[in-house]
């Protein structure tokens, strides 16, 4: 199934469970900043809804949205589902409903509240949809998300370069790119891809190289 067929089918899935409960459905990560790569990215998915849900609801969405009942053509479907309140809270916090993942080359995992995961992920995606999410369904990202302040925002993205140093995971391209673009966004304000940010870090060495 192509991407943006597996979007559509996973955006009708959600509305036949939540019905009108379900405000605004987004692409997000490489997808909305212009550099999906078929064999390596993830397809990052958020989702909001009018209030908190069901323990049965989020156990609905698991069944019909994992791998296993929706073909994910990606590496893996990473979904976000938060409630209303946190979305337009501007905060810090991780506030999520429910932390899907889920595909061919992702380990499952589905969390119904935050707790044993990696916290600051949250409100840095919420801060990236706001200015680059692609509606799904819904209205403009904007119009649901308010901004994560710059003062909430940079401690978040601290932790998150202290998680790569400290964690079993290789400092490999993902994580210098995943660096650089905290990087990045503290010296402009803006988001850019992993791409995007390695180009502009490259062409800086070399301005600063040729200077001598």
């Amino acid at each position: 199934m192509e991407l943006d067929q597996y979007l559509a089918e996973l955006t009708r899935r959600m509305q036949a469970i939540l019905g009108e409960e379900l405000l605004g459905v987004y692409a997000g990560g490489s997808y909305a900043l212009g550099a999906y790569d078929p064999g390596r990215s993830d397809v990052d998915v958020t989702a909001v809804v009018a209030e908190p849900l069901a323990p049965e609801t989020k156990q609905a969405l698991v069944a019909a949205l994992r791998h296993e009942a929706l073909p994910c053509p990606a590496r893996g479907l990473e979904l976000v589902v938060y409630p209303l309140a946190t979305v337009r809270s501007g905060s810090g916090e991780p506030g999520f409903d429910l932390n899907l993942n889920s595909g061919p080359d992702m380990a499952f995992r589905a969390d119904d509240a935050p707790g044993d995961i990696e916290g600051f992920w949250f409100a840095i995606d919420r801060a990236i949809l706001r200015d680059h999410g692609v509606p799904l369904h819904g209205p403009p990202a904007a119009e649901l998300f308010a901004p994560v302040p710059r003062e909430a925002l940079l401690p978040l993205l601290a932790e998150s370069v202290r998680w790569h140093r400290d964690s079993d995971v290789p400092v490999g391209s993902d994580v210098v790119l995943n660096t650089a673009r905290s990087l990045h966004f503290a010296d402009t304000g803006q988001w850019v891809s992993k791409r995007a940010v390695g180009a502009y870090f490259l062409d800086g060495a070399l301005a600063r190289l040729d200077r001598g």
